[in-house]
């Protein structure tokens, strides 16, 4: 190989380093800054492809996404000094590329733990002024909205970052308290239940004596139309009687007699003491029924 074909080689190396490292590209998901010896020239990089000074200028890339911080579960005092432990994440991204790099060097981890240290603070303020009611279901949406607005106020001025939302994933009593409110709702519950039982007992007792009157009251009026039924049956069985006997007088006394010879001479051992000239015995001698 000579020399000035090495040569070529060498220059040809050079200007392919000298361009690789002159030229760059910004994604689409991607910002940038342009620094000069450090020094942000170019704060807001757009997608495609560009040009720098190779060893004089260095371009910092960030992701341009919609990022989430997951703060560490914090105990937090409410109005009432009750203590809460919360748990909480946010969603955000970088608005201020200028900002961001000087405040976070452009490191990611430290900007998120700048952003969840600024979401602890909003929240100990924001869980202070209001009771544990209030935090957990009244106002709990009004504490999330606030909190992203005050944030995101602060986090664009300091970090260069845009808040989108913030959200509470959990909110839990500490472990020291937890116990003796559980005790304490159990009891509660005890004593609802218990009242509970005895409210239904009574309205029971109630149901049974108003059902055993009812039956009481049935029954009687079952009873009464029953006799009044069997005594105007008997009434008409008496009178259909007395209008059948009622035609021949003569022969229902004959047939009454015979009847009573009947039931008196029932069983082998009956004895009957009357004088032979009684009334009884008047079919007896004669079956006209004369003296």
């Amino acid at each position: 190989m000579t020399g000035r074909s090495l040569s070529l080689i060498l220059g040809l190396v050079l200007i392919g380093f000298i361009a690789s490292n002159a030229l760059y590209v910004i994604k689409e998901t991607e910002r940038g800054v342009l620094l000069r010896f450090g020094e942000v020239v170019d704060p807001d990089l757009q997608p495609g492809l560009h040009v720098k000074i190779p060893f004089v200028n260095n371009v910092r890339k960030f992701d341009g996404r919609i990022l989430t911080v997951d703060s560490q579960p914090e105990r937090f005092f409410t109005q009432e000094q009750k203590a809460l432990i919360v748990d909480s994440y946010a969603k955000y991204r970088i608005a201020d590329t200028a900002v961001f790099y000087t405040a976070t060097s452009g490191d990611d981890a430290r900007a998120a733990g700048l952003l969840a240290q600024r979401i602890n603070d909003g929240l100990r303020n924001q869980v202070a002024i209001r009771t544990i009611q209030e935090v957990v279901s009244g106002e709990r949406d009004l504490l999330m909205e606030t909190i992203t607005q005050e944030l995101d106020e602060v986090a664009r001025t300091e970090l260069g970052v845009e808040v989108v939302d913030v959200r509470v994933k959990q909110i839990d009593l500490p472990p020291d308290v937890s116990d003796s409110v559980y005790r304490r709702m159990n009891a509660e519950r005890a004593k609802e239940a218990t009242e509970r039982r005895s409210q239904g007992k009574e309205l029971a007792e109630g149901i049974r004596a108003a059902a055993d009157r009812e039956v009481t009251v049935i029954s009687a009026n079952a009873y009464r139309e029953a006799e009044q039924i069997r005594g105007d049956g008997d009434a008409e069985a008496t009178r259909i009687y007395a209008d059948a006997f009622g035609q021949d007088p003569e022969f229902y006394a004959f047939t009454r007699s015979l009847r009573a010879y009947q039931d008196s001479f029932q069983g082998s051992g009956d004895v009957l003491l009357v004088q032979p000239d009684s009334e009884f015995f008047r079919y007896l001698k004669d079956s006209s029924g004369g003296q």
